[in-house]
């Protein structure tokens, strides 16, 4: 949605009654902005909804393909807040599964809170639905439509919207001597001490740090 068409929408929504400049002002804010926020405003940034046609254009052809099995309608987009690596408050946006969607508005909240550092919080559509560009970019992400690896049939926890890649970059996918992203460290940031681990946990969330056969740092998984 292009800021024209953003602007002329929060100019009708002020004319209705009970909606406030702070709602047309949220409603304004795209994913990757840096914001100021006052303390007593910041839960109207957290919220879920039902896909909106324009983030639907953005995935279209991308992390939702032709061949995606899984419902639009089972799927919500996220606005959140989080903290970026130079301590600025940043507009953050996520597509996952519905089934979650409360679960990762309170988790992500409380990161916020605790001022955890996420880098970037962008659509992967943004990378044209390229996971390895995406990661490279530290980029936040959950839904991207696929199969599992090896299989043409098995939709993987991504392609349900069910699993969620935090600062890949600094938390690597590792596997032997193979090492996801390019150009990353074999020091993941999370740990079983770290905040999200225990967050992701609580509300259930399987690690994949604390995988046998590899060690994926970034990955919480329901």
């Amino acid at each position: 949605m292009t800021r024209a068409r953003i602007y002329i929408i929060m100019c009708m929504l002020a004319l209705i009654p009970g909606i406030s400049p702070l709602h047309t002002d949220v409603m304004a804010q795209k994913a990757g902005d840096i914001i100021n926020v006052k303390p007593a405003d910041e839960e109207k940034y957290f919220y879920a909804q039902q896909i909106p046609d324009e983030v639907f254009k953005r995935m279209h052809g991308k992390s939702f393909p032709k061949n995606c099995t899984i419902k639009r309608s089972d799927l919500r987009y996220l606005h959140v807040l989080h903290i970026n690596k130079n301590g600025k408050t940043q507009v953050g946006e996520m597509v996952c599964n519905k089934s979650i969607s409360a679960d990762l508005i309170d988790i992500f909240r409380k990161l916020y809170k605790a001022q955890y550092p996420i880098e970037r919080m962008v659509l992967v559509d943004d990378y044209d639905a390229d996971d390895e560009k995406s990661m490279e970019a530290n980029n936040t992400t959950c839904f991207n439509f696929r199969m599992i690896t090896g299989s043409t049939t098995k939709v993987s926890k991504h392609g349900m919207g069910l699993a969620v890649d935090l600062n890949p970059f600094d938390n690597p996918y590792i596997k032997g001597k193979v090492i996801k992203p390019k150009g990353a460290k074999r020091q993941p940031e999370i740990t079983r001490t770290s905040l999200p681990y225990r967050l992701f946990t609580e509300h259930g969330f399987r690690w994949g740090g604390a995988w046998k056969s590899l060690k994926d740092y970034q990955h919480f998984e329901k």
